[in-house]
């Protein structure tokens, strides 16, 4: 059975983020909050983690991972970025996308996706999800919560419990978050294109 955390949305309990720091270092697979719905979430070098949101959201190796970053200076670690989308994505975030860049050798080759060697980078606006990385002190591995029978992703703690609660470790409920996933964009080829439109306006990247 998961562990059911109730955490503050906006002052989040300094030692239950500990508690699931050091259950995200055991290779606990968490749901948590952030400002585009929940989301799944795990350590970076997990060697289950992985396959555990496969299996859960029926994926397959084309799905691109996103590494959820406390900062700049932490995803610049991952991703290669040049002057032209470091600017305009430092003006968008924090915020409700996900940005998708080359990855460097820092990724492990497992979550890079298979053919482009590119994976997902997100700098949330939701104090529990950044209070997590902060206190992880690394990326959290993630995947957005929408199950393969459902239209729309998770949005509330309680629901994630009941139906999860023999397939993750731990689910955070911070209260009702975001109820659309981020919006997604491609900049992989040197210049933005939106694959997605989700809770972050498009319009400044078309």
């Amino acid at each position: 059975m998961a562990r059911y955390l109730d955490v503050h949305p906006q002052d989040p309990q300094p030692r239950t983020i500990a508690q699931v720091a050091a259950m995200l270092r055991d290779d606990a697979l968490i749901a948590y909050p952030t400002d585009s719905c929940y989301a799944l979430g795990a350590r970076l070098d997990s060697h289950t983690a992985v396959e555990r949101i496969r299996r859960i959201r029926h994926l397959d190796h084309r799905h691109h991972f996103t590494l959820v970053c406390a900062d700049f200076a932490q995803l610049g670690q991952f991703v290669h970025l040049d002057n032209a989308a470091f600017r305009a994505i430092k003006a968008a975030t924090p915020g409700p996308y996900t940005f998708i860049l080359p990855a460097t050798k820092e990724v492990p080759r497992r979550l890079a996706h298979e053919k482009k060697k590119t994976v997902g980078v997100r700098l949330p606006d939701h104090r529990v999800a950044q209070a997590l990385v902060r206190e992880l002190g690394e990326p959290l591995l993630s995947s957005t919560l929408l199950l393969p029978d459902h239209d729309e992703p998770m949005t509330e703690g309680w629901l994630i419990k009941e139906e999860l609660d023999h397939v993750v470790d731990v689910v955070i409920d911070a209260g009702d978050c975001g109820t659309e996933p981020t919006t997604v964009v491609d900049w992989s080829e040197g210049y933005p294109e939106v694959v997605r439109v989700g809770a972050g306006d498009p319009s400044r990247f078309e």
